[in-house]
């Protein structure tokens, strides 16, 4: 169980924010050098230097998106420079990408950012650049919700890549891309031109995520027992012939009964930001959606309960081992009572779930603190910090200047044995991976921003 920092502030961290920054900019530079336009994205490193794995292009806007939150973070002009150009050069074909539950993560994270500078008044306005990210996201929203899913009580979800009869929790953080393009304007055009909302696909996903893919410890199955409330599944399958629900699933897990800490990580994330998002959307447009109070008292429920399942099932320091039910964790003996270890001999940790629901955890404790609750936010919001301070710190903050990852001790794909085993060790162990860094410097950014009281950072810019 998390040991919460109840003293620790916002502004506590900013030694170690500044540090990784420093540190960050020499580590783009050289991914730069080596994994260059017309290469293959970079996804995880393999002794220090990154390289790919064929699946799908999805770090890519990881990879470009770093850029732009190191110019958010240091006005460094190169870097706004360079992204630009990376911009334009390689993420075309990730707006139309029809094979994908990804939208959120490459196109947010990078058309998405700079607009959100431009809207904070932190890259001059100009117009035409303006017109090219809006276009962008308008054009990648509507392609994410088309990857669309009935289920049998006629609502539905976006589909993840195996296909339409699965559901990934991943894919909470991809509602990004609806969000914005909802909220400039755009819709999906349907058979005879039906126009089919943004937000509508945003709350019905949300929610069968919520529903299918969380549990809430009420009995649903023989695993779903009181004390695993907040237990969350990688997959959720479906009949595609009537839309019933048949079972829980994974692909990056240990088992559909155990909780594959990434994929809850996102939810970690992925909730509390809507409901963050929903606050700027005008009464009017929720109501044939079942109402404000539904729809937030159901994104709030999720939120709290994967949250809390994450504190209490988390090593002391806040980093979590890549799956909450993995063999051979029990050979690690009271592994949550104390430090994770990520040189043991059994099971690897994930440093990349702890970047991940670190702002996520911070947004949810503010989320609450803002509503009313300050016992239930602060609580959040230190556990958040505390994740936070450990990642920012050694094993797990890369220093060497010949390593191009910035945080280590990431996990990819434990069940194909994708992931680098250094010589001499047992289980992966030392290297990073593209989402880590960027959510590590995307939590970094956010409270950088708390600690010297500037804009709050939201994905859809300054509240609307």
């Amino acid at each position: 169980m998390i040991e919460i920092n109840d003293r620790l502030q916002s502004a506590d961290l900013l030694p170690k924010i500044e540090r990784m920054w420093q540190l960050s900019a020499a580590k783009i530079d050289a991914i730069e050098q080596t994994c260059p336009p017309g290469t293959t994205s970079p996804v995880f490193t393999v002794l220090g230097r990154y390289t790919a794995q064929g699946w799908t292009e999805w770090t890519q806007g990881f990879q470009y998106g770093s850029i732009v939150l190191q110019y958010d973070a240091t006005e460094e002009s190169r870097f706004l420079d360079l992204v630009r150009q990376r911009v334009v050069q390689r993420m075309a074909t990730h707006l139309t990408h029809i094979g994908v539950h990804d939208h959120g993560f490459n196109n947010v994270s990078t058309y998405g950012n700079l607009w959100r500078l431009m809207n904070e008044g932190r890259i001059p306005e100009d117009q035409w650049q303006r017109d090219f990210y809006e276009l962008a996201l308008k054009v990648s929203g509507a392609v994410q919700a088309a990857r669309w899913t009935v289920t049998s009580d006629g609502t539905g979800f976006i589909h993840s890549f195996n296909g339409p009869q699965s559901l990934f929790i991943d894919t909470i953080r991809s509602l990004r891309a609806l969000a914005v393009s909802h909220q400039l304007g755009h819709v999906l055009m349907g058979e005879k031109d039906e126009r089919i909302s943004l937000l509508a696909r945003l709350v019905e996903h949300a929610a069968n995520t919520a529903r299918y893919s969380i549990y809430y410890g009420q009995g649903r199955d023989g695993y779903d027992t009181p004390d695993q409330r907040g237990r969350s599944v990688h997959e959720s399958v479906f009949n595609v012939n009537n839309g019933d629900f048949r079972c829980p699933s994974t692909q990056q897990g240990f088992s559909p009964f155990s909780t594959w800490t990434r994929g809850q990580a996102w939810a970690i994330c992925g909730y509390p930001e809507q409901l963050e998002y929903l606050t700027t959307r005008p009464d009017e447009e929720l109501e044939s959606l079942g109402g404000r109070d539904e729809i937030e008292s159901m994104l709030l429920n999720a939120a709290t309960a994967v949250c809390d399942h994450y504190i209490a099932h988390t090593p002391t320091d806040g980093i979590p081992y890549w799956d909450t039910g993995a063999p051979h964790l029990h050979k690690l003996g009271d592994w949550s009572r104390r430090p994770a270890e990520p040189f043991n001999d059994h099971e690897p940790v994930d440093s990349s779930a702890a970047a991940i629901a670190a702002q996520g955890l911070v947004r949810l404790g503010i989320y609450l603190k803002e509503a009313g609750d300050a016992e239930h936010g602060g609580r959040y919001f230190q556990t958040g910090l505390t994740v936070l301070n450990t990642l920012l710190s050694e094993p797990y903050l890369s220093t060497d200047d010949e390593h191009q990852g910035l945080i280590l001790h990431s996990v990819y794909h434990r069940p194909n044995g994708w992931d680098h085993i250094p010589a001499g060790r047992q289980v992966p162990c030392g290297e990073s991976s593209m989402w880590g860094d960027y959510h590590a410097r995307e939590a970094a950014l956010y409270v950088q921003r708390l600690a010297a009281n500037e804009t709050y950072y939201r994905f859809f810019g300054p509240a609307v």
